[in-house]
């Protein structure tokens, strides 16, 4: 079975527990090395402002404990013919399964995420974990790319190389990014917040303020899903940042006044409205009772 993005996003979570802000012309003040999920916590100095090398060392142990729980799966039964009407298809999970269980290689994955320069600093408490690949190209821009849910910095993999040294690809020197990418609070190896209110904004602030502290006073942003929503806080609280925005994920709310759509597009937006209403389960579910959803996915 091919290994689709997917698989590797949501193992990459599993493996780190995941849940749901200056780096100069110097050396990094101190070397962080992740040994597993609990190696790290918060930082309880909130003046700390060091920023730390970080390496992806995943413990032997967390693996095995994961492939025995993968082992130990409990399949649930199927309707008969059905596949995806009422959730997961039985199928696709199995095959899902057997991959993590045959084929999937964790050490690959984290070899090739280590080939990037990664830190952590302590921002308002938290740990934020991020990729800071500078290009070699000395007037690149800027940008902090920001992903989404169930995303991790790990999309971002095959994008960043060409970003940072476009000559090496085709490109020109003046294409070259500097390139930031922090894992969000409670996903990857950033801390998990042990308060509520981390809401899109929230975050925001904790973006631009890894930016101030890495030294950008000028920069672009990038996001898709969250990252979208996150940006456009980012945006508005602080434009005179921006170089430039760019979105993959675009919400637009009710104009008002009186509707000018043709019979067509109602009818295309009734349909789509009728989809809509059963496949945001998960949704209502994470957005109301997320720490009971928690008990299963952390097991």
């Amino acid at each position: 079975m091919k290994a689709p993005h997917f698989f590797f996003l949501t193992f990459f979570s599993l493996l780190c527990g995941s849940a749901w802000a200056q780096v100069t012309a110097g050396s990094p003040q101190s070397q962080d090395t992740q040994i597993s999920d609990t190696a790290t916590g918060a930082s309880n100095n909130m003046r700390d402002t060091s920023i730390r090398e970080f390496t992806i060392a995943v413990a032997d142990q967390a693996i095995e404990d994961l492939q025995q729980r993968l082992a130990l799966t409990r399949m649930p039964d199927q309707i008969n013919n059905t596949s995806w009407e009422y959730g997961t298809d039985s199928g696709f999970l199995a095959d899902l399964l057997e991959y993590w269980r045959e084929e999937f290689d964790w050490r690959s994955q984290e070899r090739m995420l280590n080939e990037f320069d990664q830190f952590k600093t302590s921002i308002e408490g938290l740990d934020i974990h991020f990729i800071h690949q500078r290009s070699p190209h000395p007037n690149a821009v800027p940008l902090l790319l920001v992903h989404g849910w169930p995303g991790s910095i790990a999309e971002f993999h095959k994008i960043i190389g060409p970003l940072t040294n476009p000559t090496a690809h085709g490109g020109q020197a003046s294409d070259a990014f500097h390139i930031i990418a922090p894992s969000l609070p409670g996903f990857g190896f950033s801390d998990k917040p042990s308060d509520p209110g981390y809401s899109p904004e929230k975050i925001s602030h904790l973006l631009a303020a890894l930016m101030e502290r890495l030294g950008y006073d000028r920069y672009g942003l990038q996001g898709g899903d969250w990252g979208a929503i996150i940006n456009r806080y980012h945006a508005y609280n602080y434009p005179d940042r921006l170089i430039g925005l760019h979105s993959n994920f675009v919400l637009a709310g009710n104009a008002g006044g009186e509707a000018t759509a043709t019979a067509d597009e109602l009818e295309k937006r009734s349909r789509r409205e009728a989809y809509m209403l059963g496949e945001v389960g998960y949704q209502q579910i994470q957005g109301t009772k997320p720490q009971t959803l928690g008990y299963a996915l952390n097991d």
